[in-house]
């Protein structure tokens, strides 16, 4: 008996993508977007600040926080963790509160380790096309990922910079 494989789906119209490298250990850069005291101090695109009022990164564990903009504008998030294998992998759901946007979408990140820096994938997965051009267009989500990469890296810079100026003054 031979096993039937069903053909892959093409989702591009449906994603939103991006690739970087880090210059970072996969466990570091993995604890990034795991650890409360790290994720505030990057997460979101430039101008805007993160509280977090919740965060159990775990399978079926949710992250609640508040992205705080620039225009004075609070945006309240709700993420439900579906997969945490560290460190390579996390796979999380953005299940808005009630009463708040209607914007779902799922959420796949893998950290590879590429000798001593790491290569990020992300991949925003939208119910449908329409969904994915309205998060777009509405809330800028290309240029905001590319910004809070950009914060990410910043951050871990930041961190190797102030562990190289502590063995210094050792």
């Amino acid at each position: 008996m031979t096993a039937k494989s069903s053909p892959l789906e093409n989702t591009s119209d449906r994603e939103i993508t991006t690739t970087r490298v880090f210059d970072a250990p996969r466990d570091l850069v993995f604890s990034m977007y795991t650890e409360q005291e790290h994720i505030e101090k990057w997460w979101g695109p430039r101008g805007f600040r993160t509280t977090t009022s919740e965060m159990n990164v775990k399978p079926g564990g949710t992250w609640r926080f508040i992205m705080h903009g620039p225009d004075g504008r609070d945006y309240k998030n709700r993420i439900v963790y579906m997969e945490v294998d560290r460190p390579s992998r996390l796979v999380y759901k953005h299940d808005p509160e009630k009463g708040t946007e209607p914007v779902n979408f799922e959420v796949t990140i893998t950290f590879i380790q590429k000798g001593d820096k790491t290569e990020v994938n992300v991949r925003m997965l939208f119910p449908s096309a329409t969904a994915r051009d309205y998060v777009a267009k509405a809330y800028g989500a290309v240029e905001g990922l590319t910004q809070t990469m950009d914060r990410l890296g910043e951050h871990l810079m930041a961190l190797r910079l102030g562990k190289s100026r502590a063995q210094e003054k050792l």
